[in-house]
């Protein structure tokens, strides 16, 4: 039998607490966990051994609808409250976060099979990251300015709508929460029914740190109902969004009809080229580090570098570097000590990951290490070989394609020219990279990438640098100053 579990507010938690699962049965509405429209749920699974490891609630349009409400009526308020204060709130979140982080990271290494060690630093350290940099950049912020005769001031855009996806799940609610509120915005968030519990964790800190009633509100649900209904509603002025691309476009073509802004992070197929000139040991670095970045988070991730470009002359170098890179990764549970790669997030993504990989035999790539089936040594979760192709061409599906899991692609190419050519030859401009022995050289090779960013021999991802990309990887961009402006308007006062 369940019982309920109090928090410091005294506010009920939304849960009932067993054994081996939680069930969620409430969502989050102008301060208060209230009992959705409907009476639907949806099961979240273990990906480490395919078990139903919570349910959450399947909410429906009218819960969506008292959202907004509620945070339009909040938002006056909110948008007028000093900068400092609001600044406050987010670095309260972000500490909350801390206090949690094992649990939280927990969580997530359950519903995404990232490992444990990473899910700590990368899947809440970088939320933390992000509501104190929101709090630090708010209080900075020039929020007006004079231009000859008018005062031109930045303001709230107004309530935004913030739709986010299952592979960094938290990561990617903070991107566009801590920002939106720190500018002044209020929110509806709907976070992935895939990975949805560290949205719940997110919420009972911001309920416990006594965030104003409408600021915050959540609703779960499935994106064809809930996701619609915030894209449509008329009280809510901006969509941000991260997922597919064809979900992303359904949110702009629904948000159009009340002329939303929206802000969309889509997918990416971005490629790391690798330079001729380099010695054989930076090759082989490039090389080994490249398979990583291909790999991390058993490839779930948007700006993964999936395309590896190698000139014609060291490809059999590459190809055996890259083989040893791969067959060493060692994959099993994300909890266990050594693992470097854990299950993907969902048997539907298993499937489809496998997919591809049998698209890639059929239509001819050279596959060097990997392939279809699960790897040796697990029987349970949703588990894919670490896999390396070679020979791939610029037509083939997996070189076009994102997918989204333990999958690299090595092409060859002519020169830098045709390096680069290959690179932008996607229709996605999320990420790249590029080594080259001289880094000037290969600053310059960056710079013709049409790409929203670059990581040049090597270089670190930073946090509060703008993320975003060209093309169909979605238009806008998150963290860091950039990310904080989105959610501002313009306004000019002639005086």
């Amino acid at each position: 039998m369940g019982v309920w579990v109090s928090t410091t507010k005294g506010n009920q938690r939304p849960c009932w607490q067993y054994e081996d699962m939680t069930n969620y049965d409430k969502i989050y509405v102008n301060g208060k966990w209230v009992s959705p429209s409907t009476k639907d749920t949806m099961p979240v699974f273990d990906s480490t051994d395919e078990s139903v490891m919570a349910t959450i609630p399947a909410a429906g349009a009218a819960d969506v609808d008292a959202a907004a409400k509620a945070a339009r009526a909040a938002f006056d308020a909110w948008a007028g409250l000093d900068v400092q204060e609001r600044a406050k709130y987010m670095s309260r979140i972000g500490d909350g976060l801390a206090g949690r982080m094992d649990e939280i990271a927990t969580a997530i290494s359950r519903e995404t099979g990232m490992t444990k060690m990473l899910s700590q630093l990368v899947q809440v350290g970088l939320p933390i990251n992000s509501f104190k940099q929101a709090a630090a950049i708010a209080e900075k912020f020039q929020y007006e300015r004079e231009v000859g005769n008018s005062l031109v001031v930045r303001e709230p855009v107004g309530v935004v709508g913030c739709i986010t996806p299952w592979n960094y799940p938290l990561h990617q609610i903070a991107a566009k929460v801590a920002f939106a509120m720190a500018a002044g915005c209020t929110v509806v968030l709907k976070p992935s029914e895939i990975a949805p519990l560290d949205a719940f964790m997110l919420t009972e800190i911001i309920d416990e740190i006594g965030l104003p009633a409408g600021v915050f509100n959540m609703v779960t649900g499935v994106g064809p109902v809930v996701g619609e209904a915030m894209a449509a509603h008329p009280q809510i002025d901006m969509m941000s969004f991260t997922g597919s691309g064809r979900a992303g476009k359904r949110v702009m073509q629904v948000a159009a009809e009340s002329v939303k802004r929206v802000a969309l992070e889509l997918g990416g197929k971005s490629a790391n080229i690798i330079g001729e000139d380099l010695d054989q040991d930076t090759f082989a670095k490039a090389v080994m580090s490249g398979v990583g970045k291909a790999f991390l988070n058993s490839g779930q991730t948007c700006s993964a570098l999936t395309r590896m470009l190698v000139p014609k002359s060291r490809l059999a170098e590459a190809e055996q570097l890259a083989t040893a890179a791969a067959s060493k990764m060692k994959v099993g549970d994300p909890f266990a000590e050594g693992t470097q790669l854990g299950p993907l997030a969902s048997a539907a993504q298993r499937d489809r990951v496998n997919g591809y990989i049998q698209k890639g035999i059929d239509e001819g790539a050279k596959l060097l290490v990997g392939g279809v089936g699960v790897p040796d040594g697990v029987s349970k979760g949703y588990y894919v070989k670490p896999t390396v192709f070679s020979g791939v061409t610029e037509h083939m599906t997996i070189a076009r394609e994102e997918i989204f899991g333990p999958v690299l692609s090595i092409m060859s190419y002519n020169d830098i020219d045709d390096a680069v050519r290959i690179a932008n030859s996607t229709d996605y401009g999320l990420a790249g990279g590029v080594w080259l022995a001289d880094k000037e050289k290969a600053t310059a090779v960056a710079r013709r990438m049409r790409t929203g960013q670059v990581e040049v021999n090597g270089g670190a991802f930073n946090p509060n640098a703008p993320f975003g990309g060209y093309k169909q990887s979605g238009n806008g961009r998150e963290y860091g100053d950039y990310g904080f402006e989105e959610f501002l308007e313009i306004k000019s006062m002639q005086r």
